[in-house]
């Protein structure tokens, strides 16, 4: 852990993100159409320069997870973000987890008022890596037009999402949960066909700020078991939610599963 936060720590400017020249990152709002239930679908969309990646939602040892602020955007009740199967690194020894060369990330805006116009406004702070990592700040801007037109490349993201439990034949999950000096043990076992010659497990524990280790994984036929310590800032046990745990099996080639709850056994 220690390892990992000096890393990141590293990695961070001492006065905030930094813009970014384009010919490393540009990015862009696709404006997407309305939805059925009144929701509108639009889309982050990242292209990076090659061989450049930049990060999931839990990157892993040595990532930095982007951050949305949405102050400025107009008539914006909440959004939810459908994120594609991400791909797993190794960089100087550690794990991260995240996508390279493009990003496509589907946002569902629920508007607080349905007869009103809706426009996004964000400033988002990822961070972008080669053979160096360079935090950045993406400032964007769009209005998503009504009812707007289907977009090929929005439906491309959302078919590529990890598949659910059910989707990926998931017919058991446990989890053992124990404390440790400066946090939490937990062991996944989950009855689960294989999703690929090199499975990586990630755990999110429902838990702001919790650092999450990187998993020890072993198979036996459908039998997977992983294991991962979470520290959190007070570096004492703490309660867990089980409900609100996130475990996401990585398979590799945009396939993944997302399981979401780990009862116990």
């Amino acid at each position: 852990m220690i390892k990992a936060l000096a890393l990141c720590l590293a990695l961070a400017p001492t006065a905030g993100f930094a813009q970014v020249q384009s010919d490393v990152v540009r990015g862009e709002f696709r404006s997407g159409w309305q939805t059925a239930t009144g929701t509108h679908m639009a889309a982050l969309h990242l292209q990076l320069a090659p061989d450049w990646k930049t990060y999931w939602r839990a990157p892993g040892d040595a990532g930095i997870p982007p951050q949305f602020d949405w102050t400025g955007s107009e008539n914006v009740g909440s959004v939810r973000f459908h994120w594609p199967a991400p791909d797993v690194f190794r960089t100087n020894g550690m794990q991260t987890v995240g996508y390279h060369d493009e990003l496509v990330l589907p946002i569902e805006v629920t508007p607080k008022d349905p007869r009103k116009p809706v426009r996004l406004q964000a400033s988002i702070d990822l961070g972008v890596c080669k053979d160096i990592c360079i935090p950045t700040t993406l400032l964007l801007g769009s209005a998503l037009a009504a009812p707007g037109q289907s977009d090929g490349t929005i439906n491309a993201a959302l078919r590529a999402r990890p598949a659910t439990a059910a989707e990926a034949g998931l017919t058991r999950i446990t989890c053992q949960i124990e404390p440790i000096r400066d946090g939490m043990r937990v062991t996944a076992r989950m009855e689960l066909p294989v999703q690929g010659r090199q499975e990586a497990v990630v755990f999110e524990s429902g838990i702001a700020n919790v650092w999450v280790s990187e998993a020890q994984v072993s198979r036996d036929g459908r039998s997977l078991t992983a294991t991962a310590e979470m520290v959190p800032p007070s570096g004492q046990p703490f309660a867990l939610n089980r409900s609100a745990m996130v475990v996401t099996v990585i398979g590799g080639q945009g396939r993944a599963v997302e399981i979401r709850g780990c009862p116990a056994g």
